[in-house]
């Protein structure tokens, strides 16, 4: 074994390494291996070999080529001395940095900034949400569904009050000249009688009607409201919509007690033995009541 051959197997031997093992770092043949170590060159496929197979054995384990070639010039015979491709000087050793490793490196700052992109994009969905969903959004909403079952006609229901107001005055001032004997009557009638409010709450009101010995309920319509009649007793007498300028009128002189459900209470007017009844609950602040009155009847 020649003193390079020695040097290349205590390098191998210093990292470990079997013939084996070398053989699948440098793909060269374990026998070539063999020969580089004992100094047997003839055994070589070619001289063009020597040089390229001494060369990687040296970078596998660890050692400088060129120092090894200026230190044991001696041993490798002149004629192998030329220079070598560069596709033969290069070891793949299984202890350098795997390709895919690198590659990860490389597009690592790729990544962050399509993480950073991604994220601002969630950050500016978040904000935008927020805004949808605000109070002034909230309101609009409300306002379309207000609008939707008619509550805010406020517009339309005032101008509709003045004209059915002002057309109402006309009428009063043409029934005044023609008031006769039997409308006196009425009328004292409908001075004697009682009708007050004993309670509201939300949506609900209760009145009492004292002091007369007839119970007439008429509903008028000023638009086209819903509505619902019962007795006391929850019989239904009358459930649907009245036409504009049209009413439903149901006779509770023998009832203890009237209920009324209305839909839209500012297209609606209720009169108790043609005296209207005034609501106690706005009815364009609260456009769904149920009205109930009591009756008591004149001994």
């Amino acid at each position: 074994m020649t003193e390079l051959g020695n040097r290349l197997k205590e390098a191998r031997e210093a990292k470990g390494l079997s013939l084996e093992d070398l053989q699948e770092l440098t793909k060269i043949q374990k026998r070539y291996l063999i020969g580089i170590e004992e100094g047997n060159y003839s055994m070589m496929p070619g001289k063009f070999y020597v040089r390229a197979f001494i060369k990687q054995y040296c970078e596998a384990v660890g050692l400088d080529p060129e120092e090894i070639f200026e230190q044991y010039k001696n041993e490798i015979p002149s004629v192998y001395s030329e220079e070598l491709p560069e596709q033969l000087s290069r070891v793949q050793s299984r202890k350098t940095i795997p390709a895919g490793d690198s590659k990860v490196v490389e597009m690592l700052p790729r990544i962050l900034a399509v993480v950073l992109v991604i994220g601002a994009a969630v950050l500016i969905w978040v904000l935008v949400s927020n805004y949808m969903s605000n109070p002034d959004n909230d309101d609009k909403k409300n306002a379309k569904e207000n609008e939707a079952v008619g509550y805010n006609k406020s517009d339309g229901f005032n101008e509709e009050k003045e004209n059915a107001d002002k057309k109402q005055d006309e009428e009063k001032s043409e029934s005044s000249d023609e008031k006769n004997e039997d409308d006196a009557v009425v009328k004292d009638e409908k001075k004697e009688q009682n009708l007050a409010v004993t309670s509201s709450s939300g949506k609900n009101s209760t009145y009492e009607l004292k002091n007369t010995d007839t119970f007439k309920l008429k509903v008028t319509s000023k638009g086209s409201p819903w509505v619902g009649i019962k007795n006391g007793e929850g019989k239904l007498l009358f459930q649907g919509t009245i036409e504009k300028d049209k009413s439903q009128e149901i006779d509770f002189t023998n009832e203890k007690e009237a209920v009324i459900n209305i839909g839209r209470a500012y297209e609606t007017e209720i009169y108790v033995n043609d005296e209207k009844l005034e609501y106690s609950i706005s009815p364009t602040e609260v456009n769904t009541q149920l009205v109930t009155i009591q009756f008591t009847k004149a001994e």
